[in-house]
């Protein structure tokens, strides 16, 4: 079976600041002919930052689509040209005013590949410092430093809602007992 569809045809119906939107006719793997609405994203970043003490920090901020705010691990778009680690460093400086020494890249994920072809890179900062934070003029971001145990707790609760963050402390709690 082909890996790859073939592409019959192609419309963009909207392109924005972030994303664009276009609808494809095209044969899938498999022999399938459909139509798919497709949101194009340059990718972006998702930071597990640890201070020194072991704990996680969080950002909370209104999330318009949500309808409420959530708290989540650091994000954000990657730049044109800009490698995910660079993203990664400007995202944490930006919102939680904090520089990471060390980066390390974990791995990447698709949050929404039906129909969403945004590729997130989960990296993870320590050796943290105090920088200032420069959020963009559109974020109103509440910084919080949290223990593991309150993290493991807000998630059985399911105060963490945000598939991102989801991902990252899941991962952060099974790499844990893996080094067990």
């Amino acid at each position: 079976m082909k890996s790859q569809a073939k592409v019959l045809r192609s419309k963009t119906l909207y392109e924005g600041r972030v994303v664009r939107l276009k609808l494809d006719r095209v044969i899938e793997p498999g022999g399938v002919t459909v139509d798919r609405e497709v949101v194009l994203h340059p990718g972006s970043v998702v930071v597990l930052p640890h201070l020194d003490d072991g704990r996680i920090v969080l950002v909370r901020q209104f999330r318009y689509a949500a309808g409420k705010s959530l708290w989540e691990l650091v994000a954000g778009g990657i730049e044109p040209n800009e490698a995910p680690l660079e993203a990664a460093r400007r995202e944490l400086r930006e919102e939680t005013g904090y520089d990471a020494r060390t980066l390390r890249p974990l791995f990447s994920f698709y949050p929404t590949p039906g129909f969403v072809s945004e590729r997130m890179h989960l990296v993870e900062a320590s050796d943290l410092v105090r920088s200032q934070a420069s959020p963009d003029a559109d974020e109103r971001i509440r910084v919080g430093r949290f223990t593991r145990e309150h993290l493991f707790n807000m998630l059985r609760q399911h105060r963490i809602e945000d598939a991102k963050t989801l991902v990252g402390l899941l991962w952060l709690f099974g790499s844990s007992r893996l080094k067990k």
